[in-house]
């Protein structure tokens, strides 16, 4: 096959290029998986974006890093599956649709649930058309015709299996605790949607009236409007100061009530006064110690966080207008006699970003403690997650084995709802999968679920889950890959992990890819409050989703945050240009080759044979260190081989066959670019898919797609290490003369004649049979190489791995300057030879670094030596002169 087209446009413009490739592709199918093809497969699952609007550079690192590996495993000959879908986020989804509503002057209320659930597809559907067109833009290889939807029915059926499951072994369960209240919102939240803000706050110290009149207990709180719901004070049972006051009773104030004192070994008799006041509806450890002591539960708020009747005269206020009342009527009341500033952590809903209220509420929990036994253990087996980096296996474990019972249940329509119904007469609870027979008997549960428990069936549900004999199913699960960030390892990780082996039996994925956040330039993190933000979109449009995903892949290592550069993606656009040239004109010297005239059998060049070698050693490196997940190395090998090697030098190189004379030799420079370059757009796919499937449809090609095409391996008939190593003389040759040139202001054009001497008569040969080169691209008067050849007294010199080179430059140099520069020289490698030598002193590293480590030190040792012995000579002769 030849090309699709037989010119490339003159300019590079990602725009171009970009546009409408990826309609191609899906009209291809490139992109689905292939359950009859015999391959083996590899899965990944989609961490799925909420449908609440625009992705961020977020999303735009994490799905990139997935579509690298799945384009990549897709070309190594798997039947590669990357399942796309999103979440329906119950929270921040009706929390959008609401905001649209009030708009209008409306509210969910005013349409009921099931009109305000109508709206809410219909939001469903705008958002989920702007997500997949941002993940076109990207150019996301996903497989469209497996969607899914955590509200789908499919995996509604997977949720309301794993409620019902887990009801009957007696590990969700109904009951009235301290959860974390949302005022905002109106909804119970979890521990880990919590976010913990340092706020500047105040202890007030306060004195209860003994009941009996015979003095007073002072307790502090940094919430002094809950005091309306205290039931007790508690003090140490071992307390001295208050042994003689347990049993007794206060009067607390503005209330009236009494409250006894209680002892309870809670208490920390070291810290403020040693007494606390107990408020078990508003506060988690009050409500543990209501529970030992038989306290009643007084709850002082509505769920808006306004005080209700049980707050007498503050009934109506906002709870931070009732503490400041509250304050006042104290202070007059005398009760209040100390307020001391306090810095503190208090809660905020990571949703809304209010002040989370410490709440009695009747929810629905997940009893913890067998769950994360199960996953723990999965850990120290053979069949366990593998964290990369490894370090973040701990940060897990940590948060497994300190689990409180998970709050699952969520005031909110949008979302799957209970599958609990109560008997409108007896008060009985019914679990089940689908509704009661007489259902005009029954009431279902109101509340939905925590979005995170459907979530967390993701790897599984999607696969056709619990149907446990579906062929996807069995094909496709376990996945092998999940990536995500390292700030979601509490929220959806951990869940994944023990949800998958209660109902699977099954670790949900071999190994987690874990990342970090994208900041802002300087570090900071991205937000709408600092104005910091970056559109992927904007920068796709401005420099090509290709320049942006090589950028994100290749800026960080795993587990690191990544910093967001205009500047590094405006360089990686120059490395896309730099591609794109270089493509041009090889193409342009092709002659209308195709891929069945491609032929590697015959004599080769220094330059042919070296760029063929360089190509296999970076093959062998990019495989390795991508199936380690080292993407940022892998940008290094490829940016040093494409830059360097290929563009700069093989290409330069190359213009002498092919614009020569010597048809054979021309043939087989043109093979070895088609070549090169068919292989270098392969392993550059991954990371950069829009210009490799254009460079690659212009190249003489086999196969429809490269997405489709083979990944690349190695050759061994195609190394040879002898002339890639006479092409890295030539180099190191060519950048002395190149450099010394510099240094005297001597330009190119200019004719300077050259000396190069060795004491070696291969090093000679070599230099010799490549002389083409070396008046290619040094540009000599004249060009004298041998051993023992007369060298001119005033010259340039400089020193490579076996020879010297000298260039006369009399009336432009300066003999002490060059001796003053040459004193550098033998500084530098005075220090190489001091630290190659410290090595080779050192007996542990000779006992313990193997043999081939220690040759290389050893060889060095030696070329050290004699780079620095030809520099004191060459330093002796200028003196001389």
């Amino acid at each position: 096959m030849t090309t699709e087209n037989s010119t490339m446009p003159t300019k590079y413009d990602p725009q171009s290029i970009e546009s409408g490739r990826y309609e191609w592709w899906l009209q291809g199918k490139y992109f689905e998986a292939q359950p009859e093809s015999g391959k083996e497969p590899y899965t990944i699952v989609i961490p799925p974006p909420n449908v609440t609007g625009k992705l961020h550079l977020g999303h735009a690192w994490d799905t990139t890093l997935q579509d690298i590996l799945i384009r990549m495993k897709r070309m190594q000959g798997y039947d590669a599956l990357w399942l796309p879908g999103m979440d329906h986020a119950g929270i921040a989804t009706q929390a959008k649709v609401e905001e649209k509503l009030r708009a209008a002057g409306k509210t969910r209320y005013d349409l009921g649930r099931e009109k305000f659930l109508e709206e809410t597809w219909k939001w469903k559907e705008e958002y989920a058309s702007h997500i997949r067109a941002q993940w076109a833009k990207l150019g996301l290889a996903l497989d469209y015709s497996r969607e899914r939807f955590t509200l789908d029915e499919g995996l509604s059926r997977a949720v309301r299996e794993v409620f019902v499951k887990l009801y009957e072994k007696g590990l969700i369960y109904r009951g009235e605790y301290i959860i974390n209240w949302d005022p905002a919102t109106k909804t119970a939240i979890s521990d880990i949607e919590v976010i913990h803000k340092d706020v500047q706050g105040a202890f007030y110290h306060m004195r209860y009236p003994l009941a009996d009149g015979t003095g007073s207990i002072e307790i502090a709180t940094t919430r002094p409007e809950t005091m309306l719901g205290d039931t007790a004070v508690a003090v140490h049972p071992e307390d001295e100061r208050y042994k003689h006051l347990i049993g007794k009773t206060v009067k607390l104030p503005i209330v009236g009530r009494e409250i006894p004192i209680v002892a309870d070994d809670y208490v920390d008799m070291e810290f403020g006064s040693g007494a606390v006041k107990i408020t078990p509806a508003h506060d988690p450890n009050d409500f543990e110690i209501g529970n030992r002591h038989n306290l009643p539960r007084v709850l002082v708020m509505n769920e808006d966080g306004s005080m209700n009747q049980l707050a007498g005269n503050y009934e109506g206020m906002d709870r931070f207008e009732c503490r400041k009342q509250i304050v006042k009527d104290l202070q007059d009341m005398g009760v209040l006699f100390k307020i001391e500033e306090h810095l503190h952590a208090v809660g905020h809903s990571e949703r809304s970003g209010a002040v989370v209220e410490p709440y009695l509420s009747t929810q629905w929990f997940v009893k913890m403690g067998p769950l994360a036994k199960e996953a723990i253990d999965l850990q120290h087996g053979e069949g366990k997650v593998n964290f990369v980096p490894e370090r973040f296996e701990k940060t897990y474990l940590n948060w497994m084995e300190n689990l409180h019972d998970w709050c699952i249940s969520r005031q909110l329509w949008w979302g799957h709802r209970i599958p609990a119904w109560y008997h409108k007469e007896t008060g009985e609870v019914y679990v089940g999968h689908e509704a009661p027979a007489d259902i005009e008997n029954w009431n279902q549960d109101n509340d939905v679920l925590d979005t995170w428990f459907s979530s967390a069936l993701w790897p599984f549900s999607t696969m056709g889950w619990p149907d446990a004999e579906n062929e996807e199913f069995k094909r496709y699960y376990p996945t092998d890959t999940l990536v995500t960030g390292y700030d979601i390892i509490y929220f959806w990780v951990s869940r994944m992990i023990f949800q998958g082996i209660e109902f699977t039996g099954q670790r949900p994925f071999k190994d987690v890819l874990i990342h970090g956040l994208v900041r802002a330039e300087d570090g900071r993190k991205m937000s709408k409050s600092l104005g910091n933000g970056v559109d992927p979109m904007d920068v796709i449009d401005q420099y090509g989703a290709d320049a942006l995903r090589y950028f994100l892949a290749t800026g960080s290592s795993p587990g690191q945050d990544l910093r967001f550069s205009t500047e590094k993606v405006e360089a990686i656009w120059n490395f896309a240009n730099k591609i794109w040239n270089a493509s041009r004109f090889a193409l342009m010297n092709m002659d209308g080759m195709t891929y069945e005239e491609i032929d590697l059998s015959g004599e080769k060049s220094v330059a042919d044979a070296w760029i063929l070698t360089r190509l296999n050693e970076t093959i062998e490196q990019v495989t390795k260190l991508a199936d380690k997940y080292e993407f940022g190395e892998v940008g290094r090998a490829l940016y040093n081989f494409i830059w360097d090697d290929f563009c700069d030098w093989y290409i330069e190189m190359a213009k002498l066959p092919l614009y020569g004379d010597n048809e054979a030799a021309k043939k087989m420079t043109r093979s070895v670019l088609a070549y090169v370059l068919d292989n270098t757009m392969r392993l550059l796919h991954p990371l950069m898919p829009f210009i490799t499937e254009e460079i690659w449809q212009n190249l003489p090609h086999e196969g429809e797609s490269i997405t489709t095409a083979a990944w690349p391996v190695v050759d061994t008939s195609l190394t040879d290490t002898d002339k890639a190593s006479a092409m890295k003389l030539l180099v190191d040759l060519i950048h002395a003369v190149r450099n010394i040139r510099a240094e005297v202001n001597t330009p190119m054009s200019k004719k300077v004649s050259l000396y190069i001497a060795s004491k070696e008569q291969a090093i000679v040969d070599v230099l010799e049979s490549n002389r083409n080169y070396i008046e290619r691209f040094c540009n000599p008067e004249t060009l004298e190489i041998g051993i023992g050849i007369s060298t001119p007294g005033k010259s340039m010199s400089a020193v490579i791995t076996g020879a010297e080179l000298f260039l006369p430059l009399e009336g432009l140099i300066n003999i002490e300057e060059e001796i003053e520069r040459l004193a550098k020289e033998l500084a530098k490698w005075d220090s190489e030879v001091k630290r190659v030598q410290g090595k080779l002193s050192n007996e542990r590293f000779i006992s313990k670094a193997p043999e081939a480590v220690v040759a290389e030190e050893r060889a060095k040792e030696k070329d050290y030596l004699e780079k620095k012995a030809a520099v004191e000579r060459r330093i002796e002769e200028l003196k001389e002169m």
